[in-house]
Protein backbone atom coordinates (compact mmCIF):
# COMPACT_ATOMS: atom_id res chain seq x y z
CA UNK A 1 0.00 0.00 0.00
CA UNK A 2 1.47 3.38 -0.89
CA UNK A 3 1.09 6.53 1.20
CA UNK A 4 -0.88 8.35 -1.48
CA UNK A 5 -3.64 5.75 -1.23
CA UNK A 6 -3.61 5.93 2.57
CA UNK A 7 -4.05 9.71 2.52
CA UNK A 8 -6.82 9.44 -0.06
CA UNK A 9 -8.59 6.79 2.03
CA UNK A 10 -8.23 8.89 5.19
CA UNK A 11 -9.65 11.98 3.45
CA UNK A 12 -12.59 10.04 2.00
CA UNK A 13 -13.42 8.43 5.35
CA UNK A 14 -13.07 11.80 7.13
CA UNK A 15 -15.48 13.45 4.71
CA UNK A 16 -17.97 10.63 5.14
CA UNK A 17 -17.67 10.94 8.94
CA UNK A 18 -18.43 14.67 8.63
CA UNK A 19 -21.47 13.87 6.47
CA UNK A 20 -22.59 11.28 9.05
CA UNK A 21 -22.41 13.85 11.86
CA UNK A 22 -24.37 16.40 9.82
CA UNK A 23 -27.03 13.89 8.74
CA UNK A 24 -27.41 12.50 12.27
CA UNK A 25 -27.40 15.78 14.18
CA UNK A 26 -29.13 18.15 11.76
CA UNK A 27 -31.13 16.08 9.28
CA UNK A 28 -32.99 13.71 11.56
CA UNK A 29 -36.14 13.62 13.63
CA UNK A 30 -35.26 13.21 17.30
CA UNK A 31 -37.56 12.18 20.14
CA UNK A 32 -36.49 10.83 23.54
CA UNK A 33 -37.16 7.26 22.35
CA UNK A 34 -36.57 7.35 18.59
CA UNK A 35 -34.21 9.08 16.14
CA UNK A 36 -35.06 8.77 12.47
CA UNK A 37 -32.25 9.93 10.25
CA UNK A 38 -29.84 9.15 7.46
CA UNK A 39 -26.50 8.94 9.28
CA UNK A 40 -26.38 5.24 8.42
CA UNK A 41 -25.64 5.97 4.76
CA UNK A 42 -22.06 7.32 5.00
CA UNK A 43 -21.18 4.45 7.33
CA UNK A 44 -22.61 1.88 4.93
CA UNK A 45 -20.54 3.47 2.15
CA UNK A 46 -17.36 3.31 4.28
CA UNK A 47 -18.16 -0.33 5.06
CA UNK A 48 -18.64 -1.19 1.39
CA UNK A 49 -15.47 0.60 0.30
CA UNK A 50 -13.06 0.01 3.19
CA UNK A 51 -14.37 -2.84 5.33
CA UNK A 52 -15.86 -3.60 8.72
CA UNK A 53 -13.13 -2.23 10.97
CA UNK A 54 -12.83 1.07 9.10
CA UNK A 55 -16.61 1.50 9.22
CA UNK A 56 -16.82 0.57 12.91
CA UNK A 57 -14.07 2.99 13.87
CA UNK A 58 -15.50 5.71 11.62
CA UNK A 59 -18.97 5.41 13.18
CA UNK A 60 -17.42 5.46 16.66
CA UNK A 61 -15.52 8.64 15.80
CA UNK A 62 -18.63 10.17 14.24
CA UNK A 63 -20.71 9.35 17.32
CA UNK A 64 -18.12 10.80 19.70
CA UNK A 65 -17.69 13.95 17.56
CA UNK A 66 -21.45 14.40 17.33
CA UNK A 67 -21.90 14.08 21.08
CA UNK A 68 -18.99 16.43 21.81
CA UNK A 69 -19.86 19.11 19.25
CA UNK A 70 -23.67 18.92 19.18
CA UNK A 71 -24.97 17.24 22.34
CA UNK A 72 -28.65 16.32 22.25
CA UNK A 73 -28.83 14.54 25.58
CA UNK A 74 -26.63 12.70 28.01
CA UNK A 75 -23.71 10.70 26.62
CA UNK A 76 -24.15 6.96 27.03
CA UNK A 77 -21.33 4.65 25.87
CA UNK A 78 -23.77 1.90 24.92
CA UNK A 79 -24.86 3.89 21.87
CA UNK A 80 -21.22 4.31 20.85
CA UNK A 81 -20.83 0.53 21.08
CA UNK A 82 -23.90 0.13 18.88
CA UNK A 83 -22.38 2.57 16.38
CA UNK A 84 -19.15 0.54 16.24
CA UNK A 85 -21.08 -2.72 15.79
CA UNK A 86 -23.22 -1.14 13.06
CA UNK A 87 -20.14 -0.38 10.98
CA UNK A 88 -18.87 -3.91 11.58
CA UNK A 89 -22.18 -5.46 10.46
CA UNK A 90 -22.38 -3.40 7.27
CA UNK A 91 -18.78 -4.33 6.47
CA UNK A 92 -19.25 -8.05 7.15
CA UNK A 93 -22.24 -8.17 4.80
CA UNK A 94 -21.05 -5.79 2.08
CA UNK A 95 -17.25 -5.43 1.93
CA UNK A 96 -15.56 -7.19 -1.01
CA UNK A 97 -18.82 -8.92 -1.85
CA UNK A 98 -21.41 -8.29 -4.55
CA UNK A 99 -23.79 -5.55 -3.43
CA UNK A 100 -26.93 -7.62 -4.07
CA UNK A 101 -30.34 -6.79 -2.68
CA UNK A 102 -30.34 -9.86 -0.38
CA UNK A 103 -26.98 -8.78 1.11
CA UNK A 104 -28.10 -5.18 1.55
CA UNK A 105 -31.41 -6.24 3.11
CA UNK A 106 -29.60 -8.75 5.36
CA UNK A 107 -27.25 -6.04 6.62
CA UNK A 108 -30.12 -3.62 7.23
CA UNK A 109 -32.24 -6.28 8.98
CA UNK A 110 -29.35 -7.15 11.28
CA UNK A 111 -28.63 -3.51 12.09
CA UNK A 112 -32.27 -2.48 12.53
CA UNK A 113 -33.54 -5.54 14.41
CA UNK A 114 -30.56 -6.74 16.44
CA UNK A 115 -28.66 -3.50 17.07
CA UNK A 116 -31.20 -0.66 16.85
CA UNK A 117 -34.29 -2.47 18.12
CA UNK A 118 -32.57 -4.90 20.48
CA UNK A 119 -29.44 -3.24 21.81
CA UNK A 120 -30.45 0.44 21.59
CA UNK A 121 -33.78 -0.29 23.26
CA UNK A 122 -31.86 -1.95 26.07
CA UNK A 123 -29.60 1.11 26.41
CA UNK A 124 -32.67 3.38 26.48
CA UNK A 125 -34.32 1.26 29.17
CA UNK A 126 -31.20 1.65 31.32
CA UNK A 127 -30.96 5.41 30.71
CA UNK A 128 -34.64 6.20 31.15
CA UNK A 129 -35.41 3.72 33.91
CA UNK A 130 -38.30 2.37 31.85
CA UNK A 131 -39.04 -1.25 31.14
CA UNK A 132 -37.63 -2.70 27.94
CA UNK A 133 -41.06 -3.91 26.82
CA UNK A 134 -42.60 -0.49 27.43
CA UNK A 135 -40.21 1.06 24.90
CA UNK A 136 -40.66 -1.60 22.23
CA UNK A 137 -43.90 -0.55 20.46
CA UNK A 138 -42.55 2.83 19.30
CA UNK A 139 -39.19 1.32 18.42
CA UNK A 140 -40.81 -1.50 16.44
CA UNK A 141 -42.65 1.10 14.36
CA UNK A 142 -39.34 2.88 13.69
CA UNK A 143 -37.69 -0.39 12.62
CA UNK A 144 -40.62 -1.25 10.34
CA UNK A 145 -40.28 2.17 8.68
CA UNK A 146 -36.49 2.22 8.46
CA UNK A 147 -35.83 -1.29 7.10
CA UNK A 148 -37.23 -0.60 3.62
CA UNK A 149 -36.01 3.01 3.63
CA UNK A 150 -32.42 2.09 4.54
CA UNK A 151 -32.35 -0.88 2.17
CA UNK A 152 -33.54 1.19 -0.79
CA UNK A 153 -31.29 4.17 -0.06
CA UNK A 154 -28.15 2.05 0.42
CA UNK A 155 -28.85 0.02 -2.73
CA UNK A 156 -29.70 2.99 -4.93
CA UNK A 157 -26.85 5.21 -3.69
CA UNK A 158 -24.34 2.37 -4.16
CA UNK A 159 -25.50 1.52 -7.67
CA UNK A 160 -26.13 5.08 -8.93
CA UNK A 161 -23.54 7.22 -7.12
CA UNK A 162 -20.76 5.40 -5.29
CA UNK A 163 -19.79 3.03 -8.11
CA UNK A 164 -19.37 6.03 -10.45
CA UNK A 165 -17.36 7.90 -7.79
CA UNK A 166 -15.07 4.90 -7.24
CA UNK A 167 -14.48 4.52 -10.98
CA UNK A 168 -13.64 8.22 -11.35
CA UNK A 169 -11.32 8.26 -8.32
CA UNK A 170 -9.40 5.21 -9.59
CA UNK A 171 -9.01 6.61 -13.11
Amino acid sequence: MDNKFDVKKLIQISLLIAIEVILTRFCSIQTPIVRIGFGFLPIAIIAMMYGPLSAGIAYTIGDLLGVALFPSGAFFPGFTLTAFLTGIVYGVFLYNKPKTWPRIIGAVLTVCLVLNLGLDTYWLSIMMGKGYLALLPTRIMKAALMIPVQSLIIGIIWKKVVIKFVKVSHA
